[in-house]
């Protein structure tokens, strides 16, 4: 079922995300994460994508808490705090997810609602279909399910947005092109966010969080081991997912075809996808009130 929202929303009054959370560390699949937590009930755990970090959920962790659940909001390996291993091989699919489920594990728990945006929502898909079992509502933000990012990559439209991602797949040229003139131009994109412009502060976070100079190597590893595995990618690991699934779309993204945003009923049957014409890329920072709605609703069922 698709559905489509124009109403804008602001966010909600909340006591301070930094009185809210706690910073911990786990080590899972021999890699160290830094993550962040807050709240009690079950659990959400909150992934991000590039170039980011947990931060980027700032406007949904306070409300997901006052909503009654516990909340987590990792740095994904190579990111901000968390380790930041060498080689292209350590950021394959199959050892983010694993990643995941040693976090889950080391959490606790069994099961938890799993959230992803971007890259976050690509290793969201992959875990759900590898781990149906540990993931009790699964929701995606501004991510095609990876059958249909597969098959945009046979169409012009979408090669036509998706350029960066094979650019990316080239030694040592990427980070000199995007480190080119002083400050990481891949943070303008923050910079220039045209539905909800980033304050001086949280730009300054995100400054800090890229300091490290191997973090930049880190996010585009993500990209050289996605595209230098696809077709293996595609015939092991594509499965159905059975899991209750909600996607939430920017319309306006700008490397995301929004007609491919809704998966396969044969591959994802339980989905409901929710379009904003309003919105883009940056789904959580446009509309973060609409968005923690959404979620709430969606976890309570």
């Amino acid at each position: 079922m698709t559905e489509s929202v124009d109403e804008a929303a602001g966010p909600e009054t909340a006591r301070s995300l930094d009185d809210l959370i706690e910073h911990r560390y786990a080590t899972v699949n021999g890699v160290e994460l830094h993550y962040v937590i807050g709240g009690q009930g079950p659990t959400v755990l909150l992934l991000h994508g590039f170039p980011d970090f947990w931060y980027t959920w700032r406007d949904q962790i306070p409300p997901l808490i006052a909503a009654g659940f516990r909340v987590v909001a990792p740095d994904l390996r190579g990111y901000n705090l968390s380790a930041k291993p060498a080689g292209v091989a350590s950021y394959h699919v199959r050892e983010l997810c694993a990643d995941v489920d040693g976090l889950i594990r080391h959490l606790g728990e069994t099961q938890v609602d799993l959230v992803g945006h971007d890259w976050g929502g690509f290793v969201a898909w992959f875990f759900t279909m590898r781990h149906p079992e540990r993931v009790r509502h699964l929701a995606v933000l501004n991510m095609l399910h990876p059958e249909r990012l597969f098959t945009g990559f046979r169409s012009p439209s979408q090669l036509r947005r998706s350029w960066y991602m094979f650019f990316f797949r080239l030694p040592r040229l990427p980070e000199k092109a995007l480190t080119a003139g002083g400050e990481p131009r891949y943070l303008r994109v923050y910079e220039t966010e045209p539905n909800t412009p980033f304050s001086p502060a949280e730009l300054d976070r995100y400054r800090e969080a890229f300091r490290d100079g191997r973090t930049l190597t880190a996010g585009i590893n993500y990209y050289r081991a996605l595209i230098g595995n696809l077709r293996t990618l595609r015939r092991r690991f594509v499965h159905r997912i059975d899991t209750p699934t909600l996607v939430l779309f920017g319309d306006g993204d700008p490397h995301l075809r929004s007609d491919l945003a809704d998966p396969l009923p044969s591959l994802v049957p339980n989905a409901r996808s929710v379009h904003y014409p309003q919105a883009g890329h940056w789904l959580q920072h446009d509309l973060p009130t609409e968005v923690t709605d959404q979620l709430v609703a969606f976890f309570r069922t």
